[in-house]
C-alpha cells in the first residue's frame, strides 16, 4: 500500500461522528425557532444584512458558505481516482444513480408533488421557487457526510474515496448544465451568468484552496491533518446554522403563515432519498458487488451536498425565495433519514451476500 493511500485511509476512519452532525436535525429545528424569532424581533438589521451584495453575491452569506464547503473538501482525497478501476460495477452505478437518475426523478416529484399534488396547499407563486429548490439539493451529490455513512455501514473506506474524488470532479463540469436543464424544462428561468458564478464561488474555488491547504498538512503528516481535522470539524455545522438562523428571519413570515409548507416539501426529498438509495443498493447486488461497495454506493446516491444547494439557492433565487427554504428542508431530514438507509443495509446484509451466493 504506498504512502498515500495509507493517509487516505486513516484519515477517512478514525474522525468520528459528532455532536453536531448526530444532532443535525435538532440544530436546525432550533434555528429554525430563533431565525424566525429574531426576524420577528429585529426585521430591519435582518434586511441590512441582505443587502450587503456584491455582484449579486451577499457577503456574509459567501462567507459562511466557504467556511461550511472548504472544511469538507479538505476530507477529499482526488489521488483516490486511481482506486475507481478496482471497482467499475459499483463506481458506474453510482454515477447513473447520482448523475443519470437521481436530479431527473427529482424533477419528476417536484412536479407531481408541488405542482400538482400539493399545489392547493402551497403558496400559488413560490411553486417553481419549491421546484428549483429540490432540483437544486439533488444535482448535488454529498461529500463529507458520506464518510459518516460509510463508516457505519462498515463500507470500504478506498471505495468510498473514490468515489467522491470522482463525483466532485463531475460537479465541477455537470452541476450547473443539469440545474439548467431541468429548471428549463421545468420552465424556471435562471440567468446562465448568475449560476456560472455560483459554481466558481461555491465549487471550483472552494475545490482549489481546499486542495491546497490538504496537500499543506498532509506535508507535515498524518497525524496532524487528523488533528487538523479535529480541530474544524464544528466549523461546517456552525457555519451552516448560522446561515439558517438568516434564512428563516428571511423566511419567518412566510412559516408562520403556512407551516405545513415544510412537511409538505419534505415528502419529494423522502421519496428521493429512499427510491435512490435501493435502487442502487440492488443495482449492486444484481452484478455481484461486495456489500462493503454496495453500502457506500447506496449512500452516496441518497444524500446530499446540502451546504452547496442551499449556497445555489440563496444566490439565485434570494434569502426569502421558496428555493431557499426547499433546500434546508433537505438539511433538516438528512441525519434521521440517511441513518434509517444505514440501519437497512446493515440488516439486510444475509439477504444481500445471500443473493451473492446464488447467482454465483
Amino acid at each position: 500500500m504506498s504512502a498515500q493511500k495509507k493517509i487516505s485511509g486513516e484519515t477517512e476512519s478514525i474522525v468520528p461522528m459528532g455532536i453536531f452532525e448526530r444532532y443535525l436535525t435538532v440544530w436546525v429545528l432550533i434555528c429554525i425557532v430563533a431565525g424566525v424569532l429574531l426576524g420577528q424581533a429585529a426585521p430591519a438589521l435582518f434586511q441590512t444584512i441582505g443587502q450587503l451584495e456584491v455582484a449579486q453575491v451577499n457577503l456574509p452569506v459567501g462567507l459562511l458558505i466557504w467556511v461550511m464547503i472548504i472544511p469538507m473538501l479538505v476530507k477529499v482525497d482526488f489521488g483516490a481516482l486511481h482506486e475507481v478501476k478496482k471497482h467499475v460495477r459499483g463506481i458506474t452505478i453510482t454515477l447513473i444513480v447520482n448523475w443519470l437518475v437521481k436530479p431527473f426523478t427529482m424533477a419528476f416529484l417536484g412536479w407531481l408533488f408541488v405542482r400538482n399534488l400539493f399545489a392547493p396547499l402551497l403558496p400559488a407563486d413560490q411553486l417553481d421557487s419549491y421546484v428549483a429548490g429540490l432540483i437544486l439539493l439533488a444535482a448535488a451529490p454529498c461529500t463529507a457526510m458520506v464518510f459518516v455513512w460509510s463508516r457505519l455501514t462498515n463500507g470500504d473506506p478506498l471505495f468510498t474515496l473514490s468515489q467522491i474524488a470522482l463525483n466532485d470532479t463531475i460537479m465541477v463540469f455537470a452541476f450547473a448544465p443539469i440545474v439548467a436543464l431541468l429548471l428549463g424544462i421545468s420552465a424556471i428561468s435562471v440567468p446562465w451568468n448568475t449560476l456560472c458564478v455560483s459554481v466558481g464561488l461555491y465549487i471550483v474555488i472552494p475545490v482549489i484552496l481546499a486542495q491546497i491547504w490538504r496537500k499543506s498538512l498532509l506535508a507535515k503528516g498524518v497525524h496532524a491533518f487528523n488533528a487538523m481535522m479535529v480541530k474544524i470539524g464544528p466549523w461546517s455545522i456552525s457555519a451552516l446554522l448560522v446561515t439558517l438562523v438568516l434564512l428563516f428571519a428571511f423566511q419567518g413570515e412566510a412559516i408562520i403563515k403556512q407551516p405545513i409548507v415544510i412537511g409538505l416539501l419534505a415528502v419529494p426529498i423522502l421519496i428521493q432519498v429512499l427510491f435512490n438509495s435501493a435502487l442502487a443498493y440492488y443495482l449492486n447486488r444484481t452484478v455481484g458487488e461486495k456489500h462493503n461497495i454496495a453500502c457506500p454506493s447506496a449512500l452516496i446516491g441518497a444524500s446530499n451536498f446540502f451546504e452547496l444547494a442551499v449556497a445555489a439557492a440563496i444566490s439565485l433565487f434570494g434569502f426569502e425565495s421558496g428555493a431557499a427554504l426547499a433546500t434546508v428542508v433537505g438539511v433538516l431530514i438528512e441525519v434521521p433519514v440517511m441513518l434509517l438507509v444505514v440501519k437497512v443495509v446493515n440488516h439486510s446484509k444475509n439477504w444481500y451476500e445471500a443473493g451473492l451466493i446464488k447467482e454465483g
